[in-house]
């Protein structure tokens, strides 16, 4: 890919992500693909510890006070009315939203001051479009009738990860397919997610997510359960931390209990994900509904086998009898019985684990969803 020619000017990109930690594991190999070409990266996050980590990169960070859980009318007003200032002053030539508030609050700043291309990303359709709760379900008709008014535009983009929510946003938000552009997920590390031998001991399985009711975390550890009731004996390890910005989260003091009991091996939130996965015989991801998940995405590259819910985005990943097994989304017994068929045949997990890591480098090496994601940058602006 060559650096644009932008005759003697430098384009800026502006991200708006929520949290900065978010972007440093999922969005900065696409700011860094960007600086290559040319572009200015300017970042609008809530600080956190990941801002130095990411100045050191080279993208300027612009703090906000934001959380994706706020209710309070005039602070949420605050804030865009701040972005709205941010965005009058950066004057970017693309700005890149991720997720659906950022994307709502985005999209507004952007077509009130004028934005020449914006980029919208939706890595799932979240708590709002997933949760069967009165609250979603108050906020899902004017949540959509938003997006239906701030999507549209000529010089729109919005990225979905798989192909299964492509009639959703069409028919739900009134989005043209030719603005709709499908790039599968954030993309792997393929250097740093590498396949290693199996751990010696009992089988151990590892569900990697946020805590949240639609991962299926209450799924896994019913699955759990029935198999140590039945006398298999499986580990079945949890990494990740409650996320109180979500509505759907577990309580922490929930998650003790189920470590204390011995249901699950509590891990907490891991640093080193090539480590803990490297630690597991078969990677878990029960969720409900997803974009198309990191966590699968990093145990394929390090060839595991996995099981998952047959919901979109997890079988992009997890293809049946093929890198994993899929069982239907909210039945723990079907779960149950899925882990137990991995866990019971040795050759069956090596078998789907070298198939696993052959999809992901020849679909989800990051490279590869940078260039995507470059071509689009390319194509929306002014120059070529």
């Amino acid at each position: 890919m060559t650096v644009l020619n932008t005759a003697g000017k430098r384009p800026k990109l502006l991200f708006f992500v929520s949290e900065g930690w978010y972007f440093l594991s999922h969005r900065l190999p696409l700011a860094l693909a960007a600086m290559e070409l040319g572009f200015e990266v300017a970042l609008i996050t809530r600080p956190d510890r990941s801002g130095q980590i990411l100045a050191d990169k080279g993208v300027r960070v612009i703090p906000l006070d934001f959380f994706r859980a706020g209710e309070n009318p005039r602070h949420e007003l605050s804030i865009i009315r701040r972005l709205i200032e941010i965005y009058r002053q950066e004057a970017p030539d693309i700005a890149h939203h991720v997720a659906v508030k950022p994307v709502i609050y985005g999209s507004l700043a952007a077509k009130l001051t004028g934005v020449p291309a914006v980029v919208n990303a939706l890595a799932g359709l979240g708590y709002i479009f997933v949760s069967h709760s009165l609250e979603a379900r108050l906020l899902r008709p004017p949540i959509k009738l938003a997006m239906r008014y701030l999507l549209s535009g000529k010089n729109y983009r919005l990225i979905l990860q798989n192909t299964d929510d492509i009639q959703l946003v069409r028919d739900s938000m009134g989005v043209r397919r030719e603005n709709i552009r499908i790039i599968r997920g954030s993309g792997v590390d393929l250097q740093a997610f590498r396949p290693s031998p199996e751990p010696e001991g009992r089988v151990a399985v590892l569900l990697a997510s946020r805590l949240l009711k639609d991962k299926g975390v209450a799924e896994y550890v019913a699955a759990s359960r029935m198999l140590r009731g039945q006398g298999l004996d499986i580990e079945f390890l949890l990494a990740g931390d409650v996320d109180l910005a979500n509505p759907a989260s577990f309580p922490r003091s929930q998650v003790e209990r189920w470590h204390k009991e011995g249901a699950v091996n509590w891990l907490g939130w891991q640093a080193d994900m090539p480590a803990a996965i490297a630690k597991a015989h078969i990677a878990c991801l029960p969720s409900y509904r997803e974009g198309l998940p990191k966590a699968l995405l990093e145990a394929a590259a390090c060839g595991r086998p996995m099981v998952a819910a047959d919901v979109p985005g997890c079988r992009d990943v997890v293809r049946h009898g093929e890198t994993g097994l899929l069982a239907p989304p909210r039945d723990a017994k079907a779960l149950a019985k899925a882990i137990a068929s991995l866990a019971q045949d040795r050759q069956m997990r090596l078998r789907m684990g070298q198939r696993a890591r052959q999809v992901a480098e020849a679909e989800f090496g990051q490279e590869l969803i940078a260039r995507q994601t470059m071509e689009i940058y390319q194509s929306m602006l002014p120059w070529p």
